[in-house]
């Protein structure tokens, strides 16, 4: 049974009917006792790093999250949820975050080596690039995927990276540690191969439960 974690700032509505749509069992909360009966995650998010930090600190599941990751329940991050993974991110000013991955998120230059503009935030399809095999992967053809994104992590051990996508700069768009996961884009609104990495996760979880 996956738990999406509701502190406010996620798109709960469409990761529940994704689940929904690969018949796959989910509750949605925000309290840490009620999520606690989950067997693996999902930490949605849209919106600033910062804010969705806060959120997490005020209603105790910051260390409800830590604590089941540390307990070896698998956790999917999505969008904002990915770089809530890491150690910190300059959004806003320096913010910690939940530190399941060494690095940091930042922004996005707009501009390149040679001056030229780029539009940001990376918003639309783009292909992804596979850098080693996943659970997360397993049986999937690269392909695209839709991101809406401002800011993009840089983790310093590049292990955890799984996928990339090339917005000027090389973009870790899935990344994965043990039982920590995390997607750049939306996989919910990408069509067939986002709903083949959620399926995935979804049987990843399933399989461990056994």
């Amino acid at each position: 049974m996956i738990g999406i974690i509701d502190y406010g700032m996620g798109n709960l509505y469409s990761v529940s009917k994704a689940l929904e749509r690969l018949n796959h069992d989910y509750f949605i909360s925000d309290q840490p006792a009620e999520l606690a009966k989950a067997t693996a995650y999902i930490l949605p998010g849209v919106g600033s790093f910062k804010d969705a930090m806060e959120q997490l600190n005020q209603t105790d599941l910051t260390t409800f999250i830590q604590n089941v990751v540390a307990e070896e329940k698998p956790l999917l991050g999505i969008c904002l949820g990915m770089q809530l993974l890491f150690e910190e991110s300059e959004e806003n000013g320096l913010t910690k975050g939940l530190g399941f991955l060494e690095g940091r998120i930042v922004k996005f230059p707009g501009v390149t080596p040679s001056g030229e503009r780029y539009k940001v935030p990376h918003m639309g399809w783009n292909s992804l690039t596979f850098q080693q095999s996943s659970p997360l992967l397993e049986g999937i053809d690269e392909g695209h995927v839709y991101f809406v994104h401002s800011y993009y992590a840089l983790p310093n051990d590049q292990s955890v990276v799984l996928a990339t996508s090339d917005y000027d700069v090389e973009v870790p768009a899935v990344v994965g540690k043990g039982n920590v996961f995390g997607a750049q884009f939306h996989p919910e609104k990408s069509s067939d191969l986002g709903m083949s990495i959620l399926e995935n996760y979804a049987n990843f979880v399933e399989k461990r439960g056994r």
